[in-house]
């Protein structure tokens, strides 16, 4: 049976809290192994999936980057987890990027941090290369299993145009609902079993109550107010302006492969694509996918911040 990680298995991580936009980000980081206070160390911001919490693929990743020498930062978004934010499971890409800039803005005032990058896992690898293209202090990217969407991937996975317009005016409605009374009408973001969710794939990773669906942290559920910042979601459209050196990790059992393959090309700066085994799930926290996945990328931010 394959061996499932979970955030907390590694090293034991600091809490800590940072500005971002109109509030705060919570992060876990993570020191390096054999951290001394007088050392200079590469440090990643690291963020995860669609409404995922620091808890799980995110913390899991940066565990093991702390365990490979690099200092690690993961954390919630906010408007998710321990993150503030009045608009709870509201997807704003914008947002996100502001946060990820803020975790690399905390990171550089650290006198023990030499250079900064960005690490991504499936959704965030999309965000990564939003950031990227923005702030200079995005030194290196990594993203594993990442999920590229653009237009046509979107009107593929919500059944053409009319479902693609249903959502945009369900999100709208849900956001005039929320600023005339504050309410947040919220769906599942992932069951296999309800055609409203945002996901109806098999999504084990969630289902699971011994994997990411018991991490307490975590909440199954999408704001409708954020349906057109979903659907807008095009970080292929980011990837020419990437210069930063990047890693893609990704697998024919990952997120739409050639999307992938895409943004690796259109890459405007040194890069790798690393091609590898494995089931989308299985680089959450799978041991082995994960471990070697982690080697590889460790070792990209240990020659490019180091």
């Amino acid at each position: 049976m394959a061996q499932s990680l979970q955030a907390r298995s590694g090293p034991k991580p600091l809490t800590v809290s940072f500005p971002s936009g109109d509030g705060f980000v919570v992060g876990h980081l993570y020191l390096p192994e054999g951290y001394e206070p007088s050392g200079r160390y590469p440090a990643v911001a690291v963020g995860g999936s669609l409404t995922s919490v620091k808890e799980q693929m995110g913390g899991i990743y940066a565990g093991e980057m702390a365990l490979r020498g690099v200092m690690a930062l993961a954390i919630d978004y906010r408007n998710y987890g321990e993150s503030s934010g009045a608009m709870r499971q509201c997807e704003d890409q914008a947002s996100k990027v502001v946060d990820l800039s803020a975790a690399l803005r905390f990171l550089t005032k650290r006198p023990d941090v030499s250079r900064t990058g960005l690490l991504g896992i499936c959704t965030s690898g999309g965000t990564a290369l939003y950031a990227a293209a923005e702030d200079r202090n995005v030194r290196a990217v990594a993203t594993v299993a990442g999920f590229f969407s653009d237009p046509a991937i979107v009107q593929m996975i919500f059944k053409g145009a009319d479902g693609v317009e249903r959502r945009r005016a369900e999100g709208r409605a849900a956001r005039k609902r929320f600023d005339e009374t504050g309410v947040i009408d919220l769906i599942s973001a992932y069951d296999p079993n309800d055609q409203t969710a945002v996901s109806t794939t098999p999504s084990q990773y969630y289902m699971d109550q011994t994997r990411g669906g018991g991490v307490r942290a975590w909440r199954n559920a999408f704001a409708v107010m954020a349906w057109e910042s979903w659907l807008d979601f095009d970080p292929v459209s980011q990837a020419s302006r990437v210069v930063a050196p990047t890693l893609v990790i990704h697998s024919d059992g990952a997120a739409f492969p050639n999307q992938a393959r895409k943004v690796h090309e259109r890459l405007a700066g040194p890069k790798e694509l690393h091609w590898t085994e494995g089931a989308h799930f299985d680089f959450y926290d799978q041991a082995d996918s994960v471990h070697k996945a982690a080697d590889r990328v460790a070792a990209h931010f240990r020659t490019t911040l180091g």
